[in-house]
């Protein structure tokens, strides 16, 4: 049984900026003022991503803000759902992906994504996605700030819901960014890459194997499978 884990943004979607902005307003909602300056996103977690936001403006005790922060995030990202669904959209060939995976019975497929839980449902049921998936068994910037952890989470809860017992070895990571080859190099899983994202090929070539996109069914398909 292979687990594959999906990146969410870059990989299977994208929402036009308005994750940034969700954050954004996050911050002014619970401290009244927007937050200075801009922190990198691309293949990181929520959790990383909302303590450099919080400690680069100055608030003490960051993690102690953290439930709080998830609740105004998700509340944002929903208010915007609307609005990206309109300005951004599916990748090309992400549905018949997910698709085709979701025809095989060697095959469970979840979310190892940066997005606290809450928003990569908004993200992928924006385009129809989220039938796709099973979110009970993914790994979320809610659960851990380390990406790599959350291989071993998605591991668990996969395993417990199924009645398997799955471990790193089975699980493949697909993402758009070298954090999440790093990721999967760090969890002992596979690693597919895409380069959907804000890297070119030659900057993903530390994966066990490189797609320009998710167009190619039958080669996305042979990727993860192997």
């Amino acid at each position: 049984m292979r687990l594959v884990l999906w990146d969410v943004d870059g990989t299977l979607v994208d929402t036009a900026g308005h994750g940034w902005r969700a954050f954004g307003e996050a911050f002014e909602q619970l401290f009244g003022r927007a937050p200075e300056g801009l922190v990198p996103l691309a293949g990181r977690t929520d959790h990383e991503i909302a303590l450099s936001i919080l400690e680069r403006n100055g608030v003490e005790g960051a993690e102690a803000h953290l439930p709080r922060m998830w609740d105004a995030l998700a509340d944002a990202l929903t208010g915007r759902q609307e609005r990206f669904a309109r300005e951004g959209r599916a990748l090309p060939g992400a549905v018949e992906a997910l698709e085709a995976l979701d025809r095989r019975t060697d095959v469970l497929q979840s979310l190892l994504t940066g997005n606290i839980a809450a928003n990569a449902v908004t993200k992928l049921a924006a385009f129809g996605l989220e039938r796709l998936v099973d979110f009970d068994i993914g790994g979320f910037g809610s659960d851990h700030g380390v990406r790599s952890e959350l291989v071993e989470i998605a591991c668990r809860r996969a395993s417990q819901k199924h009645g398997v017992a799955l471990t790193a070895s089975d699980a493949v990571l697909v993402g758009d960014t070298p954090l999440d080859i790093a990721a999967a190099r760090a969890a002992g899983a596979r690693a597919v890459a895409v380069a959907t994202g804000p890297h070119p090929i030659d900057e993903l070539q530390g994966a066990d194997a490189v797609l320009a996109d998710l167009t190619d069914t039958a080669s996305e398909e042979a990727a993860v499978t192997a």
